[in-house]
């Protein structure tokens, strides 16, 4: 779905992608990222939110963790990262994009609550309940850290939205004793409130719309205000391009975490031509033939189902190209197999021969894959070289010097 805006928009980026693997530079099963790209999005995307008032906190778990993402976007103006988990936190701390908000979506282990305190030191923390607000008040004030942490309470209220899994957080309804009860905790500081998703892509009118999850943000907050509290945090992720940072703004949102947005790849950008440029793609190779189709590596063969399933084509070559005559139609395991390979159509005229490049346009999430992470710089220049290959955890991988004797 993807790989049409790829073709249009960034064609360099897929044809030096191909080029540095035909070279022996990257390895079947990465995702490679333009970091010249990466940058300019993350200005663009810094510029518009400062215009409405936004601190923008970045999320890396879709192109895992790279640290040559994360220094793009620090290049690029965004100086905060959004840690899905911990791991993430740590990868991104790593790299020097030091931690926003911790605890959204996933919260703080007990036994790493500690740590997060003291050494990560999050501008933000979400709890979704009085025991992990405790949690977290406690390794704030503990002498470790000796610090007053801000926290955010993940609200819901019947009606909401959530994906399956994710469930959880304080009544919306009694926001106003839930933050004095934060309040009155050691170590702990009432900031604001949050949700997921707050904005959503419809299919039907292929745009984005907020969520009832919205609407409950807003509910809670005139009551703070009634209250007294004013100045409060309110955190609304999800689906969140430039696109749509005045409609949050104008929703009443202070903050905006932009993931596939700094890559071009929010469902938006599959079917408007938006400010950011694709800077994101699959990449795979050939590997045998068997009853007319050639099978290609997979590991990485995840797409985030934000849409219905599809037909999936890929670019196939074993010179660079971007052209529409090189693209093959592709059958993508079903999600409960092991995606070791992806076939190919190989009875056309075209010839598909072993050790292709192949090349795929997904809305991805790396870090659930078994793929690798590459960075390549200077597409821009016309120098494109690779930085550095890592794995979804934002550690460098010896390739392939790993595999040589």
């Amino acid at each position: 779905m993807f790989l049409d805006v790829l073709m249009r928009r960034n064609p360099a980026f897929i044809e030096a992608a191909m080029a540095l693997h035909q070279a022996g530079k990257i390895p079947a099963n990465a995702y490679v990222l333009d970091l010249d790209a990466v940058e300019r999005n993350a200005r663009l995307f810094k510029g518009e939110a400062d215009k409405h008032g936004l601190k923008t906190f970045a999320m890396t778990k879709q192109v895992g963790r790279h640290s040559g993402f994360c220094q793009a976007v620090m290049r690029g103006g965004i100086e905060r990262s959004v840690a899905v988990d911990m791991a993430c936190a740590l990868a991104c701390d790593r790299a020097g994009l030091k931690t926003g908000h911790l605890g959204h979506l996933v919260q703080v282990p007990r036994q790493e609550a500690a740590f997060a305190a003291a050494k990560l030191q999050p501008d933000y923390w979400t709890v979704f309940s009085s025991e992990k607000a405790q949690e977290a008040a406690a390794a704030a004030a503990a002498k470790s850290a000796g610090r007053t942490q801000n926290l955010l309470a993940r609200i819901q209220t019947e009606g909401d939205t959530f994906y399956r899994g994710h469930e959880g957080g304080f009544d919306a309804q009694d926001i106003v004793a839930v933050a004095a009860e934060l309040d009155a905790l050691e170590g702990g500081a009432f900031a604001g409130i949050t949700t997921f998703p707050a904005l959503l892509f419809d299919l039907e009118t292929r745009k984005v719309k907020p969520t009832p999850n919205l609407s409950t943000l807003a509910r809670a907050a005139e009551a703070l205000a009634g209250a007294g509290r004013g100045g409060i945090e309110i955190n609304a992720p999800g689906t969140t391009s430039s696109a749509v940072l005045g409609a949050l703004a104008e929703a009443g949102a202070t903050q905006c975490e932009p993931g596939n947005g700094l890559h071009g790849t929010t469902p938006l950008h599959a079917v408007e031509d938006l400010p950011e440029d694709p800077a994101v793609l699959y990449l795979s190779e050939v590997s045998h033939h068997h009853g007319g189709k050639a099978y290609c590596f997979g590991g990485g063969l995840y797409i985030d189902p934000v849409f219905p399933k599809y037909p999936v084509k890929a670019l196939v070559s074993s010179e660079p190209t971007s052209r529409q005559s090189d693209l093959l139609e592709v059958e993508i395991p079903d999600y409960s197999a092991i995606d070791y390979y992806a076939m190919i159509d190989a009875t056309s005229p075209k010839p598909v021969r072993a050790g292709d490049t192949v090349v795929f346009g997904f809305r991805g999430q790396a870090f659930v894959t078994r793929a690798l992470v590459v960075g390549i710089s200077g597409v821009s220049a016309g120098t494109p070289a690779v930085t550095t290959i890592e794995n979804g955890f934002g550690d460098a991988v010896s390739w392939p010097g790993a595999f040589q004797q």
